[in-house]
């Protein structure tokens, strides 16, 4: 098969709740860098460079995070094949099913290589050898997943036991085991021939298709009719929100690897972690000699085997075991390390609750820069912003509030009502209630302001968009 026909399929959905108060809902962890400097899609996205013939990648992402992984993407040089928008999460054989469907009518012999945007795999040379052995087995019609050899008995983790051999490292596939419990998880590393499930795979795009139709011929129909009436939006895909919306939510382990007869595993001799917890980051990430893992600006003294992270102050421990603690500017996590699966559950507390710190963080990311909040109290909202070079906010009005902007660096073009200007450093204006304004970066310089907010209601929702770059409603 000609490498110029692999597709990588980059799959960037999900809310890494699990990962809570790093990962939000807003934010989720797979545009953080929780393990280098790069974040886990754009580490995803650089892994198969240099790997002959690998074409550009397809990224499927959830509508609401398209400009943080175009941005992403960007920073990198890359330049995705294509930028699918799900209208909503339907697990991952919807997702592969539109990004396979899509590349198949451009190019039915494509081979796709399906990656989660939110794993931790540091040796690239042993990936992409994995990769290597999947491309005959697919090329001959066979659905290809990547399978871990275990190095201890995880419990956080499905297997695959490996069946009848069907080339170099290549197996058909036996079963699929749930995530075990502890001493089932010790058996199989004993007994060998079992394999941790990595959620990776390699398949023809066409074969996938067609096995999904032949398996779920509902979801295919309705994949395709969300990609028959899907829009150009900028950069974008973007999926019809009513058929798409229709597909029941279904995983493809569930929904295909366990129920086709054409499915292989290639065992992988290489480190990987689906980062989905904090003690996952504990257990790859660098210890002391004390075994802790710590980022940022922590002091230990007395601690032993400890995840540690501080995000924006100093974090010290003092004569614990066996904790993670995660600080940022609003929220700090304490928990047992051997809990950290349990996260999950706070922040399905705050949501109850009907907080936000499971949001959003302080800073909140928009396509034109981002706004952090700096102070607040009755009728008053401090937020500082930041506008990219060549950005722009959207012409705008607020129904119950009124803003005052004052230029910290940079040169601002202002539009207030039918007068546009320009404001520099130290320099400010006034936006009075119900007025049409609009905030522009002058340079080709990060522009900073501070914006006060003052009025009876303070909400993001009080926007009326008249004009917008980013077709934002």
């Amino acid at each position: 098969m000609d490498r110029m026909r692999i597709v990588p399929v980059i799959l960037a959905g999900g809310s890494g709740s699990r990962l809570w108060p790093m990962s939000r809902r807003l934010l989720p962890k797979q545009f953080l860098p929780l393990a280098g400097e790069k974040s886990l899609l754009q580490e995803t996205a650089l892994r198969m460079r240099g790997f002959g013939g690998c074409g550009e990648p397809v990224v499927v992402v959830n509508a609401e995070h398209r400009f943080l992984a175009a941005d992403q993407l960007q920073e990198i040089g890359e330049r995705p094949r294509a930028l699918i928008l799900e209208p909503v999460g339907r697990n991952t054989a919807p997702a592969i099913a539109a990004a396979a469907m899509h590349v198949a009518r451009e190019d039915p012999q494509a081979l796709l290589l399906v990656l989660p945007s939110d794993h931790l795999i540091r040796d690239v040379a042993a990936f992409q050898e994995t990769v290597r052995l999947a491309i005959a087995p697919a090329s001959n019609g066979l659905l290809v997943t990547f399978g871990i050899a275990p190095t201890h008995p995880a419990t956080g983790y499905g297997y695959i036991q490996a069946g009848e051999a069907l080339g170099e490292a290549t197996f058909r596939i036996g079963r699929f085991v749930e995530k075990p419990p502890l001493d089932q998880a010790r058996a199989f590393l004993q007994q060998g021939g079992y394999l941790w499930n990595s959620g990776m795979f390699v398949f023809g795009a066409r074969r996938f298709v067609d096995e999904l139709e032949r398996l779920h011929p509902a979801i295919a129909q309705n994949v395709r009719q969300a990609l028959d009436q899907a829009s150009r939006d900028l950069d974008f895909l973007r999926l019809d929100s009513a058929a798409f919306s229709d597909c029941p939510s279904l995983s493809v382990d569930y929904g295909i690897m366990e129920r086709t007869q054409a499915g292989a595993v290639v065992r992988a001799a290489m480190d990987w972690s689906d980062v989905g917890s904090w003690s996952a980051l504990w257990d790859v990430g660098a210890k002391d000699a004390s075994g802790n893992v710590s980022r940022g600006d922590v002091g230990l003294h007395d601690v032993k085997d400890c995840y540690a992270l501080a995000d924006a102050r100093h974090v010290s421990l003092l004569g614990v075991r066996d904790l993670v603690v995660v600080e940022t500017d609003d929220a700090v996590l304490v928990a047992a390390r051997d809990r950290a699966q349990d996260v999950k559950e706070l922040v399905e507390d705050l949501d109850r609750d009907n907080r936000s710190e499971h949001v959003s963080h302080s800073r909140v990311y928009r396509p034109w820069g981002y706004y952090e909040a700096v102070d607040s109290g009755e009728h008053f909202q401090v937020k500082r912003l930041m506008v990219k070079p060549g950005h722009k906010l959207s012409l705008q009005l607020h129904r119950r509030r009124a803003e005052h902007w004052v230029v910290v660096s940079g040169r601002a073009r202002v539009t207030r009502g039918e007068e546009t200007f320009l404001l520099e450093r130290n320099q400010s204006t006034y936006i009075p209630v119900e007025v049409k304004h609009r905030l522009e970066n002058a340079t080709d310089e990060p522009l900073l302001v501070v914006e006060v907010q003052s009025g009876t209601y303070l909400g993001e929702d009080d926007i009326e968009r008249f004009e917008d770059r980013y077709k934002r409603e």
